[in-house]
Order: structure tokens, then sequence, then C-alpha cells
């Protein structure tokens, strides 16, 4: 979200210095500190060479060795032994010198026979600012938190569980945190600002990747993405520039896709986000029980397949219309859209037909005075007014975060062994603002994922989409998807998954299930010959 995804973070936290000190002069354990030499001389003094000497650049700053620790856990029955590796990937630039460090999670499974053969799953989440808890502990992982059976935040204090629903019986897992996210700093100030940028995001996550292939001799391994919210669109992008420097997946799991920005952009003169929208609004309120009774007593497939078809034609043209539009064809539109959305007529009347995201959140249960999560839309917040345009907070981020907050920050010291007095970043916080690298323009990354597929036709990807997704919407997916332009003999290599869940889908137990049992057949029939 998150799992989980704020798409346009723009908090700014503080970052340590060359020696991992935070403001105040603490030290982080486990780092010695540099040393920078000077050399003093006089004006117009020469070396015995009759040059001058070069300034001396500060010491290398030396790397940390990662902690290794074993493991067991039980999955389908069967005993798996893994090694969990723990550490900081340095990030040089031309000049060899360390301009960040990247934190990362390794799960390797013991006892096999040929390393080189077994898949590697690289994962990140989203944000941009997110960590990659989320899945890590979510999904992935071997060890996960659990929630309630729904979904919904369990009483404190939190705990963690074997996760039977781990993907580590199929693939080795590597979870990265981008440059600003849980421990991943860049050493001085003046070089963070261009890893918080669309293109220095993909460009250090791609050196990982390479970095990481050389130093484990995994080069010839399957290779596997799993990305969630903004991780998608880094996904995407990545796909396409690491195919240029001979990196090539066999595939891509996308978990709550975006990688065409307009499609969610309620901006002026903007309507396509109204029409993507659609649907996951008809989905929410038939959960809500806001639906009319015909409406109400349909399946919630039946119901998103109903609105799909009116939002691409006629409701697409409505609004393409705008004032040309007649007032019998106004008042049937807004009769249509009160029907999929369970929205006073009165009120769309008003919105000019447009009910943005946060009037939809706050309008749907004002009668009952709550408001309704952005993640997941089946969550219900308390606001401090019933009047307000929109709600106060996300009430399925508020459910979420300290569950994974604080049995993180056990796991990675108790479990995992790796002692830190840095700040975990997990949800914003470690980034600046953030540079789209657009003018004028909206970000689009379907266009590096159609150059990986062209460049490699084995590639495979999987579309994991929640009916209660309002970060994400499913409609926007689809939309992205069937306008990317790719051959027709490549579209066979899209494959679809649909949860009745939201944007963290694996935080209900049973989404979560099905999730694997979907990637599950993914990995196998990715590796196929």
């Amino acid at each position: 979200m998150l799992a989980a995804l704020l798409l346009a973070l723009t908090l700014f936290g503080q970052t340590p210095d060359a020696q991992g000190r935070r403001p105040g002069g603490q030290q982080t354990p486990g780092q010695q500190p540099t040393t920078t030499t000077t050399t003093q001389t006089q004006p117009g003094s020469q070396t015995g060479t009759g040059q001058r000497p070069p300034q001396e650049r500060p010491s290398p700053v030396p790397e940390e060795t990662p902690v290794i620790t074993h493991h067991s856990i039980t999955v389908g029955g069967k005993e798996l032994h893994y090694t969990a590796t723990v550490g900081m990937m340095p990030l040089k630039n031309r000049d060899g010198e360390t301009e960040a460090r990247i934190f990362f999670m390794a799960y390797t499974l013991d006892g096999v026979s040929d390393r080189q053969k077994r898949p590697l799953t690289f994962s990140f989440n989203g944000g941009p600012g997110s960590a990659s808890v989320w899945l890590h502990m979510g999904a992935l992982g071997p060890r996960r938190v659990p929630m309630n059976p729904d979904g919904t935040m369990p009483a404190p204090p939190y705990h963690l569980v074997d996760n039977e629903y781990t993907w580590l019986d199929q693939s080795d897992l590597v979870f990265i945190d981008p440059v600003g996210t849980g421990y991943s700093r860049a050493l001085r100030p003046e070089v963070a600002s261009r890893f918080f940028s669309l293109q220095g995001d993909i460009e250090s996550v791609g050196e990982f990747i390479r970095m990481y292939l050389t130093r484990s001799e995994r080069w010839t391994s399957p290779l596997f993405l799993a990305g969630e919210s903004y991780g998608t669109t880094r996904a995407s992008a990545l796909s396409g520039y690491l195919i240029g420097r001979g990196i090539a997946f066999n595939g891509i799991v996308l978990i709550s896709t975006i990688m065409n920005f307009e499609t969610t952009d309620f901006a002026s003169g903007n309507d396509l986000p109204y029409v993507m929208y659609l649907p996951s609004y008809a989905a929410t309120a038939w959960y809500h029980k806001k639906l009319p009774r015909d409406m109400q007593a349909k399946s919630v497939q039946k119901v998103v397949a109903e609105a799909e078809e009116w939002a691409a034609n006629d409701y697409t043209l409505a609004l393409e219309k705008g004032d040309r539009l007649s007032g019998s064809e106004r008042q049937e539109t807004i009769n249509k859209l009160a029907r999929f959305t369970g929205i006073d007529t009165k009120f769309i009347d008003n919105a000019n037909l447009r009910v943005s995201l946060n009037f939809f959140r706050k309008e749907l249960l004002r009668d009952e005075k709550r408001s309704i999560g952005r993640l997941d839309a089946r969550f219900k917040g308390y606001d401090s007014s019933y009047v307000t345009a929109g709600p106060d907070f996300d009430a399925s981020e508020a459910a979420i975060r300290p569950p994974y907050t604080s049995t993180f920050n056990n796991y990675i010291r108790q479990e995992l062994g790796f002692k830190s007095d840095l700040e975990y970043y997990i949800l914003g916080g470690g980034i600046g603002p953030w540079n789209w690298g657009t003018n004028n323009g909206y970000v689009d990354t379907s266009v590096a994922l159609r150059t990986a597929m062209a460049q490699n036709p084995y590639l495979k990807i999987f579309v994991a989409m929640g009916y209660y997704d309002m970060a994400t919407p499913h409609f926007a997916v689809q939309y992205t998807l069937h306008h990317i332009s790719l051959d027709p003999g490549l579209l066979k290599n899209f494959s679809t998954g649909y949860y009745e869940a939201g944007h963290m889908m694996y935080i209900d137990e049973k989404q979560l299930g099905k999730l694997r049992g979907d990637v599950r057949k993914f990995i196998d029939e990715s590796q196929a010959k």
C-alpha cells in the first residue's frame, strides 16, 4: 500500500550524514566513521614533478557486512529451511564514490542444488516514499502480519505469524527499499534530490538489481519483479530500462497498478478519471448496500460489468459533449450515475455530473456520519465534521500502519539481528519533493513496458486488481493495458486477477490465498519453454 500508495508524497525527512549520524551527532551502530585527509601547501608551491598536487578525495566509505541468519517454516505441510541476508548495498558514482546505500532483505531457500536455475524475485512497494514492508510482511515473505480476517486492524499489541502463503517455496526473494525509504539513505543532502525523481529512482533501483545479480552470482536465474502501486510504475519502467542493459525478466507481477497517471488525475479539463473511477464507485456502493434493490441483488462482478459498459459508452459521450448536452440527456445521465453510485441526484447535478474521489468518499455514507477509505473503500472513518467536502484521513491506511510498523521494527532486530537507531521510514518522511520529469504532460511508463515486451517476447505480465481500490482503480488499469499498442501476438502474455478487496488485497486472508494461487500458476507458466 501501500501497499501500500500515496502517489505524490512530498514529505521531507532529514538524512544522516556520511557517518550515518542523525541530527545531534548520534552514530548508527555498526558503522565506522570515515575521515577526510587534506594536504596543506603554501600558495604557489609545487610537487617534485612540477605539478600542483591534486585535491584529495574523502576516504572510501567502508561497506557494512550483511547480517546472515538461518530459519525454518512449514508451508503446505513441508518444512522449508532458508537463509535471511540483511544489509546495505552501496550505490557509487562513476568515480567510485559511494553516494547512497540501499537497504535490502533477501531470503534464499537452503538445500538448492543449482542456485542458477532457481527463480529470483525482486520486490518493492510504492509511494513514492514507501518501504518494501507491505508486500514483504503482508504477502511474499516467510513471516507476515495477521490482520482480522477481513483486513481490519486487530487490537494491539501486534505480532507475526509464519506465512503459509509465502512465495519462498517457488522463488528466492529480495526486498528493496529505494533511497529515502526504510533505512536507505543518500550520504549527502546535495545528491539526495537526484534519487527523488522518476528517472533517478529507476536508475538507482536498476543499479541495485545489477549489483545484486553480480555479487550473488545469479545472472542466469529466472528473474521476476513484483511491485505494488507506484512500485508498478517503477517495475514497468525498470523492465524497459534494464532490457537495454541486457537484463531480461521472465515475469512481472503488478499489484494495484498505475502506469498512466492521466487516468487518475482529477484535473480541470481531464474527464478521463470520472469514467475510470465509476466502476469502483459502483462496487463500493454495492458493498455498503447503497444501490437500488435490483442492483444489490446482483453479484459485485455483475454490478461492475454493467458500470464498465455504461461508463465506457454513454457516460464518456455525455462528458465529451460538455454544455452541448441536452436537458433530457443530462437528466438521464444524472439518474444513471445515481443508480450506479448511490449518490443523491441533486448532489450529482450540483457536481456537474463529475463526482471526484474525495466527494464520493465523503458523500456515500454521509447519512451514517462516516467516510470511506481510499486504499480500501470497505473501511469506514470517523471525521471531525460531517459537513466537510472530503474525509479527514484514510481509514484504510490508518488501520494497517500501526501493525506493520511495530512488527517490522521488532522483527528486524529480534529475528533478523539487524541493529540500527535510524528511523525506518515505512511510508513518507524520508524523501523530498518528487521530480516526475514531465513538462505539461502525464507520466506513462506503459511505454517502457511495451518496449520490454517487444524486445523480450517471452516476458509475461500478471496484473492483480482490487474492486474496492480507490487509489489505483481497476478500470483505469484496463484502459492502460488496452492502449499499450502491443502486437496482438504479445497480448497473450498478459493475465489478470480480480479480488474482492482493496489496494492491498492481501490483508484480507481469503484474498491473500487467492492471490497466492494466481501467482503460483503465473510463476510456473512464465518459466515454461
